[in-house]
């Protein structure tokens, strides 16, 4: 009997645990009273066309002939066993071989006949099998492939409002878990489960032809077999849905961390992550216990019936077999016991792929609920006024919002505000003052709860959104970049744009000369967010694809706030120019930028403060004011006593952020290397055997032994059966003895029963000891992945393979896979050998001639499984690298949907998604023709070794080598014993996925990081003063060898000072405090570190990076880096006096 073990990697929606306790039961109520949430069985297919319906349709019809095979075959085994009493009648003073001689040619004639049955049997199923499969995969293909796009499109039509309140991470999961539970419920689960049903009904109907007071007694059972499949069932759903929950609030935890990896690393946070990652899992892992326990006893019940059936059905058919006005014949009674049971065995079979199909609709359920859930500002939407021209004039009439996540928190508070077409307008104000909101909800991504905001008198909401925001452009504070060119990042701001543009956009952004210096030039991969760009790089790129739009409406939320002095004084009178003609709405905290404004509106309390221009609000001498002198630098000697002001809207608190800096330097893979790379590292995995799966299972063996001692007595229960069923037939060839025939038939019959009572125990141990060794086994993978990831150099997470995205999916997926062919399948194929092994030997006791035929032809078997286990394999690999490439697409999207958005870039994504889904579908039709094939030749082979096997036993008997019993004997030990070989197959998929998991795994477990995180090696030494030193340093990154960032960079840094690391964007700062931190080792050269770096400044060494000079001139020492190389250093004051790179860079910044 086969048992079902869900693959749980999932997600699901986040829900408030913060429940108060008084009002916990009350909620607990609440939840059991809900329905189950699922959507109905046929609108699971809510996405099939009219080939999926006709592929589904016919593989339909073929599942259920396929079925049929079955109890055909109970039928001609019945007149079979008639030709066997009757023609060669084995009474106990005679061998077998007299009476058989009597009629020895038409005995063999008629097994000659029968023979030709099976094969024709065996060839109906190698048909439809092969139809019932492949047809089914192939429509659950083409349904999922509909199903990830349409999901994804309804994602990205969301308002940005529901996002606030949904996390990326579990988008993600559902967007590959989910629909992966999709396919597997509406694909070869749905045949096998018509497969199943069509058995069931036509043995049941072929019972009551043939004998319907035997097939009543026996289906006597049947309502405990459907209800207690009812009730387990709903269990099933209920802990799965609770466990995906579950596994939700870890995969939220893992995508926060290793999106943030930097700063875990650089605070040393990896053992509190990963603790918390792992108490997430420590819930699910007891639910899956729970699963596993229920999943089990739901079929050990069956198989008390089902035995409990054979006890029964034998003691009432030797009862109407003895009464010979009934007519029964022993074949009679074989015929419909058969049918009956075989459709009863059936019917527990087709319950874990009901199973499934329900899992699929929970999944679904979820799926279903986004994509229908209809955003109130679509930006897919087709309605709405499209102006053919807008001029720029603005305007905010009385607006008040909030934010839909914060309804309590007001941030705009009756704000009103005209701007003019073509002026340039600045705003100003502390943070949260509700500057950005504006700039938000211009660009519609919320709508404000009251008042207008109008563009050309034109209420915003009046217009249609995406041709309205191809009229803006914009630059936010923190620059997103995608990982792909910096030629396709510049190319996002407008899609018809031509090379020459996008060059020009690049000068005027100031971004030209650094992108021509890399060796692939605009062609240079720029990484995950732009990873492999200084921050300054990354904000000129943007700025390019901002310029690039030739935008009506230009908005720019602290434009400049990651340049260089240098780099903003050129940018700033680039934007400047850019300004012209279009309306420019600016936001900048640096307020040396927004001097030359035509008018600045400072914003306080969600609520226009000051307006006017520069000049003006100064001579007010109110709050702009008081903004404006805090941010003066010292430039004379004399000032040295004055107090530098920190304006409390500052965001770049210092030096904590130059310590941990987000900009790395600009490191560069070129696109066609990062692709040739993943080629050799599948080709290189290791080979991993279960046994060293197993190993890490060690704390838990004793639980594997006693499951596999529980698995092993179910396993015997089949092997046992077949001694008793052959006696059973065997009694009723003797003659003149009823007495007798009756009382053997009751002791058969109660050891059916006693059969069947042990089954139920040994089902029940195998799911709590395996379901307890197998839960713990994976949350102990998951436990370990994430450890191992953590463990990594900072570089391996630049490499484009391990974003955060597929590193999710990987977590997600993996040890889910390596779960599939462990834990509670362990049981399956420990009792299927144990079944298999018995069988064989007894087989050869009754007649070892007939039992080497048998076993001669189940190598055939055999290799058509692993056929199919290696073609599934590779299938498996293809797919897990190409959907992982598709949820970095989809990761990247989600997580910057507000740049998506603002670029008006959704169906572009939405393009790259459905481009990276076209591989995984063509491996999918290749799996249904090999999958289709292998199911269908090894279901087939088992009628034609059936054929081949009466037939060689008749011939047996006529010669007197054999004996009926013997037949009997060896036909269902076979017969049992083939089937728990073909069910030990069917895990072939399972298997394969598993073997996948288990090889990505083991190659991150046994992968040694170049800087070793968790290594207890090296000195410690018991005080550190604080002194740090850069010994001639030099640098490049190990993705871009031939770009030097650091020169022979040396450098000491005496205790208790605070250094400023000051120069151009590219130039090294940040890649020097990297090397400090070691997330990378320099080429040559050394850095001594005496002191773990902290927040505070005071009475520590610090070291700070800045653009931004106010916030360094208090610094003990002042470095000025260019190119990888210092070229001056020293106090403010004495850089100052120089009159050299610093002074310049100071008066960039004071210029009015």
């Amino acid at each position: 009997m086969e048992d079902f073990d869900l693959e749980i990697a999932g997600q699901a929606p986040k829900y408030s645990t913060n429940v108060v306790v008084d009002d916990s039961r009350h909620k607990e109520k609440e939840e059991k009273s809900k329905p189950p949430e699922i959507v109905g069985p046929i609108t699971i297919f809510r996405y099939a066309d009219g080939l999926d319906i006709t592929l589904m349709i016919f593989g339909t019809i073929a599942a259920v002939l396929n079925g049929v095979c079955l109890p055909l075959m109970s039928l001609v085994f019945g007149e079979m066993s008639d030709s066997f009493v009757s023609g060669c009648i084995s009474e106990e003073s005679l061998p077998s071989s007299v009476n058989c001689s009597q009629s020895q040619v038409p005995f063999e004639e008629q097994m000659t006949e029968f023979a030709l049955y099976y094969v024709g049997i065996g060839v109906t199923a190698l048909v439809f099998g092969y139809l019932q499969i492949s047809f089914w995969v192939l429509a659950a293909a083409r349904q999922t492939k509909k199903i990830r796009k349409t999901f994804f499109h309804a994602i990205l039509g969301q308002e940005l409002s529901w996002f606030d309140s949904s996390n990326s991470g579990e988008l993600n999961t559902r967007l590959t878990e989910d629909i992966n539970k999709i396919n597997d419920g509406i694909g070869d689960k749905v045949a096998q489960l018509f497969q199943n049903m069509s058995t069931f009904t036509v043995g049941i109907v072929i019972g009551f032809v043939k004998g319907w007071k035997l097939t009543l007694v026996i289906l006597s059972t049947s309502p405990l077999i459907v209800l207690s499949a009812a009730f387990c069932s709903k269990m099933i759903i209920t802990l799965t849905s609770k466990e995906l929950t579950a596994y939700a609030k870890a995969g939220a935890v893992a995508e926060e961390v290793l999106s943030s990896v930097r700063t875990v690393v650089a605070f040393g946070g990896q053992e509190k992550e990963i603790n918390r990652y792992t108490s997430k899992l420590g819930e699910a892992k007891n639910l899956g216990i729970k699963k596993a326990i229920a999943s089990k006893l739901s079929v050990g019940f069956l198989y008390l019936i089902i035995n409990g059936c054979y006890g029964l059905g034998f003691w009432y058919g030797t009862t109407l077999i003895l009464d010979e006005n009934t007519g029964y014949s022993i074949g009679t009674v074989l015929a419909v016991f058969f049918c009956v049971t075989f459709s009863s065995y059936c019917l527990g079979t087709a319950a874990p792929h009901f199973e499934t199909f329900s899992i699929a609709r929970g999944a679904a359920f979820k799926v279903f609920k986004i994509i229908d859930q209809k955003p109130t500002i679509d930006s897919f939407s087709s309605d709405g006024h499209k102006l053919d021209h807008i001029k720029g004039t603005l305007e905010f009439n009385n607006v008040q919002f909030s934010y839909p996540s914060r309804p309590d928190v007001q941030v705009l508070k009756g704000l009103t505000l005209k701007i003019d077409c073509g002026q340039t307008v600045s705003l100003v104000g502390s943070s949260g003052c509700g500057k950005s909101t504006m700039v938000q909800l211009l660009q519609r991504f919320y709508d404000p709860q009251e008042g207008v905001i109008t563009v050309d008198g034109h209420d915003i909401k009046s217009l249609n959104l995406r041709h309205y925001r191809e009229f803006i452009g914009v630059v936010s504070q923190e620059p997103v970049l995608f990982g792909t060119t910096i030629r396709n990042n510049i190319r996002y701001g407008r899609e018809d744009v031509t090379d020459e543009e996008i060059e020009n956009a690049a000068k005027e952004a100031n971004a030209y000369d650094f992108i021509m210096e890399f060796p692939d030039k605009f062609n240079t991969l720029v990484g995950e967010r732009g990873a492999q760009m200084s921050g300054g790089q990354k904000q000129r790129i943007a700025i390019a694809r901002a310029l690039v739009r030739n935008p009506k409406i230009l908005l720019l939320d602290e434009a400049t706030s990651a340049l260089d002095t240098e780099s903003e004084s050129v940018v700033q009178a680039a934007l400047e120019k850019a300004s012209k003609g279009r309306t420019t709405l600016v936001i900048a905290h640096r307020l040396s930028t927004i001097r030359t404004a035509n008018v600045i509106v400072v914003v306080a309390g969600g609520a226009v403060a000051e307006v006017g221009t520069h000049t003006e609000l100064m001579e007010k001498r109110g709050l702009y004011y008081s903004l404006a002198t805090a941010q003066s630098i010292k430039t004379e000697d004399h000032e040295e006593s004055t107090e530098t002001i920190t304006l409390k809207d500052q965001e770049e608190v210092f030096p904590i952020n130059g310590l941990i800096s987000k900009r790395a330097s600009i490191k560069h893979v070129p696109q066609k290397e990062a692709e040739e790379e993943a080629a050799p590292e599948e080709a290189h995995l290791p080979k991993v055997s279960f046994l060293k799966i197993f190993r890490l299972n060690k704390p838990e063996w004793p639980f594997i032994a006693l499951g596999t001692l529980a698995a092993v007595i179910s396993g015997a229960c089949h092997p046992i059966f077949s001694i008793i069923f052959a006696k059973i037939v065997t009694i009723f060839s003797i003659k003149d003895d009823p007495e007798r025939i009756q009382h053997e038939a009751n002791i058969f019959s109660i050891t059916f029963a006693v059969i069947g009572g042990v089954c139920f125990i040994a089902w029940f141990l195998q799911g709590f000891l395996y379901g307890r060794s197998g839960e713990i086994l994976t949350m102990r993978l998951r436990h370990m992945a994430f450890k191992a990831m953590l463990r990594q150099e900072i570089s391996w997470f630049d490499d484009k393979k391990n974003n955060t995205g597929a590193l999710t999916t990987r977590l997600a997926t993996e040890a889910a896979q390596i779960q599939t062919a462990t834990g509670t399948r362990l049981g399956v194929i420990a009792q299927n050998i144990s079944s298999m092994g018995l069988s064989v030997i007894i087989s050869f006791i009754y007649g070892w001639e007939m039992t080497l035929l048998i076993l001669v032809m189940a190598p055939v078997l055999a290799v058509t499984g692993m056929l199919e286990t290696s073609a599934l394999t590779g299938f498996a690999n293809r797919d897990k690298k190409e959907l992982q490439q598709a949820g970095k697409v989809a990761t990247e999207a989600v997580e910057n949907i507000k740049t998506v958005a603002s670029l008006t870039r959704e169906s572009t994504f939405e393009q790259m998604y459905e481009e990276n889904l076209q591989k995984p579908y063509r491996n999918a039709q290749k799996k249904a023709q090999i999958y289709g094939s292998c199911y269908a030749f090894s279901q087939a082979f088992m009628y034609f070794t059936y054929a081949a096997s009466f037939r060689f036993g008749a011939y047996l008997i006529t010669v007197g080598r054999m004996t009926p019993e013997g037949v009997f004997t060896v036909f269902s030990a076979i017969t049992y014993g083939a089937m728990a070989l073909g069910e030990t197959l069917t895990f072939a998929p399972e298997y394969a996925k598993a073997k996948s998991g288990a090889a990505h795994l083991f190659a991150l477990f046994e992968r040694t990081p170049a800087i070793d995180s968790y290594s207890q090696e090296g000195e410690k030494p018991a005080t550190f003063k604080g002194g740090l030193e850069f010994r001639e340093v030099s640098f490049t990154y190990s993705s871009r060898p031939d770009v030097p960032i650091l020169q022979g960079l040396s450098l000491q840094i005496e205790r208790g000072q605070t250094m400023a690391f000051v120069g151009s964007s590219g130039c090294g700062k940040s890649t020097s405090v990297q090397l400090l931190q070691r997330f990378y080792d320099p080429l040559t050269g050394q850095v001594v570190v005496q002191q773990a770096l902290d927040q505070a400044r005071k009475g520590r060494t610090c070291i700070v990076i800045a653009h931004r000079l106010s916030t360094v001139q208090n610094a003990d020492v002042i470095v000025v880096i260019n190119n990888g190389k210092i070229i001056e250093q020293g106090t403010h004051q004495q850089l100052m006096a120089k009159r050299e790179a610093y002074f310049n860079l100071v008066n960039a910044q004071t210029q009015l």
